[in-house]
């Protein structure tokens, strides 16, 4: 089967792609391995309560609401607040004066470090005056500025200016968020404390513009999962096609065709991978390229990126218990990253895993456990639907070292392992946070890097994309060139999402996605 555009992966990425293409007329065939659409934004049920299996909330940052406005796709969104705990003080985000309060939790925490915290929030300010104006506006993409003059006139072109002014700024931000810390504290602890939140080595300017895109964030009705529902139902509805359970195995570039692995062939004017980028290199058949240089190059690429790492995951527990959410709402609403030691994860031992068994890695796992932040979402303090009357389902996700739960499944116990979290992560909540819930739980379960990695194709588990951690970034990763993350090496292939840009999350997988589509429009003109 022809088609002008092949869209691989049905993540926020793919489905903005293939929507705006599919919108312009265009033949479009997404292709998604799994049996839904949505990736990371997906929401799923379980004993009539329903979960989101990724993101749990969603940040606008000028993107996301002006991309649905834009395709006409209609959906409700309830605020979501943010809260912070530590210990048993929380505070809710309600505003950036709520930066305040946090700063009395930590003050309360550390109050030997008051001089130090007060300069850490100042900082913080800062870059959040930084994000208002980078996302203070509907992102231009998204609006028909040739119809819509005023809107360029009075607020794009002056916005660009200020916009332009922020990103330098921005750009000296760049060390690590615990390097960038230590130029405020020497308090260790603190500076865990704070970046915990955070992936291992965020740039500054990411980690600390979180407490703004706290302040950002909205739930939709039914889940974070309607999103992309929405979507997948949009690309039909103008005429594209949708095939789920499809896996592409191979990539004849010359041919320019895609075959899955079922067998099937189809070929393209154009191809957008939105998926895992060392997938995509595997699935280039390399060999059958003629053009010397093309051959080269695409083969340079696949050896660069081989030992790069994903970023960081997450293992997530969920608990069904027999508990009325205005409990949970009242302790911590309906979305709180939860810290239940002041000490912080400095304080724990590093390991290495080749000279960890089973009895060392769950005495490290219990102190670790005891010290992460945790983030805490309940659907059902948002939404009364996705739980039974008088019940309520927790999500409560933690960092967690894909290389860690990869070794313990390789020495084999990494069933037990999973039991194991969940009933260790279940009684920190209840002996913490929540102690009505301790003799209430009904059900738990929970999934793991490995989990992450097997239902989106993911290196690592990971769920944005490259590791801050390697020592190149394989990725564009400047603002300033954002279009340019869209291009590959390889002739009338784009990409898009998260593996695309770095830092990237759900809004920029919108936005490349975006971007994507656009390049491809023009060029087929």
């Amino acid at each position: 089967m022809k088609y002008d555009v092949i869209v691989v992966g049905a993540g926020i990425a793919g489905l903005s792609s293939a929507a705006y293409l599919s919108k312009a007329g265009l033949k479009v065939l997404l292709c998604e391995k799994e049996e839904r659409v949505g990736g990371l934004l997906n929401s799923f049920e379980f004993k009539g309560f329903t979960f989101d299996g990724g993101i749990r909330a969603i940040e606008n940052s000028g993107i996301v609401f002006p991309m649905l406005k834009q395709l006409g796709i209609d959906m409700e969104f309830l605020k979501n607040t943010v809260s912070i705990g530590i210990e048993d003080i929380t505070v809710k985000l309600v505003s950036e004066e709520s930066l305040s309060d946090y700063a009395e939790i930590l003050i309360e925490m550390f109050p030997e470090s008051r001089a130090d915290i007060e300069k850490i929030m100042s900082e913080i300010s800062k870059v959040m005056r930084y994000m208002d104006v980078l996302y203070g506006i509907d992102n231009p993409l998204f609006r028909d500025l040739k119809s819509d003059r005023e809107y360029l006139f009075k607020t794009v072109l002056p916005w660009l200016v200020r916009y332009r002014l922020n990103i330098k700024k921005i750009s000296k931000l760049s060390d690590p968020i615990e390097a960038y810390l230590r130029k405020f504290t020497d308090n260790m602890s603190l500076i865990s404390i704070i970046s915990q939140h955070f992936f291992k080595e965020t740039p500054a300017f990411f980690a600390l513009s979180y407490f703004s895109l706290y302040l950002d964030y909205s739930y939709p009705m039914g889940g974070t999962g309607v999103v992309s529902e929405k979507l997948g139902e949009f690309i039909k509805r103008a005429g594209g096609h949708i095939s789920l359970g499809t896996e592409i195995s191979r990539i004849d570039v010359d041919r320019k065709t895609v075959e899955t692995k079922s067998g099937e062939v189809h070929s393209y004017s154009k191809l957008i991978w939105a998926a895992d980028s060392k997938r995509f290199y595997s699935a280039v058949d390399i060999d059958s390229i003629r053009d010397i240089r093309v051959r080269s190059t695409v083969k340079s690429k696949k050896e660069a990126i081989a030992d790069k790492g994903g970023g960081d995951s997450v293992l997530t527990v969920y608990i069904t218990s027999d508990v009325e959410p205005e409990y949970f709402e009242k302790i911590c609403g309906a979305h709180m990253f939860y810290t239940p030691s002041r000490k912080g994860l400095n304080s724990l031992e590093h390991y290495e895993l080749s000279s960890m068994d089973k009895e060392a890695i769950y005495s490290w796992i219990e102190k670790y456990y005891s010290l992460t932040t945790y983030e805490i979402s309940c659907p059902a303090v948002r939404d009364s639907e996705l739980a039974p009357r008088g019940q309520t389902g927790l999500i409560v996700s933690t960092l967690m070292d894909y290389g860690l739960v990869k070794h313990i499944k390789d020495i084999g116990f990494y069933e037990d392992f999973k039991r194991y979290s969940e009933d260790y992560i279940a009684k920190v909540m209840a002996d913490t946070l929540f102690p009505k819930m301790n003799s209430k739980i009904m059900d738990r379960f929970c999934s793991t890097p490995l989990t992450i990695e097997r239902l989106t194709g993911n290196s690592d588990g990971a769920i944005t994309g490259w590791a801050f951690t390697n020592p190149e970034m394989p990725a564009e990763n400047s603002f300033r060139e954002i279009a340019k993350s869209v291009n590959t090496d390889v002739p009338d292939v784009l990409q898009a999402g998260q593996w695309s840009f770095s830092p990237s999350g759900l809004p920029v997988s919108i936005l490349t996605g975006k971007l994507a589509a656009d390049k491809v429009l023009e060029e087929l003109k």
